[in-house]
């Protein structure tokens, strides 16, 4: 069987969409030494795609990282099936706090040299001797009494829709810039106690390592991050202190924890927590937009951009040759609205009275 997809996207939303059947969102991390990652991910892809497995998974030579989507019917099969190999021995098990079933439409596992791009030569500290794991009720408890320093681990345009009460939550796109950033703006707190929070745990993992190595005395982080908070919380029918919505890499882009709204359209500044990229493909810039808007600028995050996507083939080209050196690595991809230093975005919009 091939190892790789090689069907259209189109082709394959339109087949997720008229699934019949249920799918549960899951996902999992593990840092576990793979002494073979590529042979491993070869494997596991031939398994999980037999059980009709989708999802995005990242695979390195210390461990694996997973967001998945399984079809309900075979989820006792695929759980199953992990009790295969060590790495995935008692690994917990995160399911959505909202779930559609159509988080993923094709199944998508990579090598990488690092499950997190954090920049960091893991060989001038140690990256197992984390901070303190709380469970949801401890970090929960911590947080209500105050008195200590809650941090944001993610990137900008996740804790802008959603995140603690309290919480530092810095001004940074990458998990690599969130990191010098914590740690300069702490540099004078370093014998209070920190409580660290991500989406599921695994950038907390290294940032709670990474912040002892620099010296911080009391780093504690989340178990499970956002996604075990907010189950568990629920099941002790406590108010959460996480306020607004969890921001997540799949086809949602979001699911919300107590059903507040706290973030706004990047275009009108209505209420609005809803994410999408630039219809234009030569921009697909991250931002948020309310349906207002969208319907203006046509899922366009500008004037310019909603004009180049309406515009004739030979006129996208021309304006890909103009806009190749601007988003010529495609980073800006991941790059939120308000830190994207690129102006011509809010003259644009400006313009339209917005």
């Amino acid at each position: 069987m091939p190892l790789y997809n090689s069907i259209d996207r189109k082709v394959l939303k339109e087949k997720l969409m008229a699934e019949p059947f249920i799918r549960k969102t899951i996902s999992f991390y593990r840092y576990f030494i793979l002494n073979n990652p590529q042979e491993f991910r070869d494997q596991i892809y031939r398994e999980w795609s037999e059980l009709n497995c989708f999802g995005r998974i990242y695979v390195a030579r210390e461990g694996i990282n997973a967001q998945m989507s399984v079809p309900e019917a075979n989820l006792e099969n695929f759980l199953h099936s992990l009790q295969n190999y060590p790495i995935f021995a008692e690994i917990p098990i995160k399911y959505a706090i909202e779930d559609n079933g159509k988080s993923f439409y094709k199944l998508t596992i990579k090598v990488k040299d690092k499950l997190v791009a954090d920049g960091l030569n893991d060989e001038s500290f140690d990256v197992t001797n984390v901070g303190k794991h709380l469970n949801a009720k401890e970090f929960h408890d911590l947080v209500e009494t105050g008195g200590h320093i809650v941090v944001d681990v993610r990137n900008h345009y996740e804790s802008e829709i959603g995140h603690f009460k309290g919480a530092i939550c810095p001004a940074a796109d990458t998990f690599r810039e969130e990191l010098a950033i914590i740690t300069d703006l702490l540099k004078d707190k370093k014998d209070s106690k920190l409580l660290l929070y991500c989406t599921g745990g695994i950038r907390c993992e290294k940032a709670s390592a990474y912040l002892k190595h620099e010296g911080f005395s009391d780093v504690n982080q989340l178990h499970g991050g956002i996604l075990e908070y907010a189950r568990n919380i629920k099941q002790l029918n406590l108010q959460s202190n996480f306020i607004g919505k969890n921001f997540v890499f799949d086809e949602r882009m979001g699911e919300s924890v107590d059903g507040q709204v706290i973030a706004n359209c990047h275009q009108c500044g209505n209420p609005c927590d809803v994410h999408l990229n630039c219809a234009n493909e030569l921009c697909h810039l991250l931002f948020i937009q309310c349906e207002s808007c969208a319907a203006e600028f046509e899922h366009c995050c500008s004037i310019e951009c909603r004009d180049i996507k309406n515009s004739s083939g030979d006129e996208k080209l021309h304006h890909r040759q103009i806009l190749m050196p601007k988003f010529g690595n495609r980073s800006v991809y991941r790059k939120s609205f308000r830190l994207a230093k690129i102006t011509n975005f809010a003259e644009s919009n400006s313009e339209s009275g917005k």
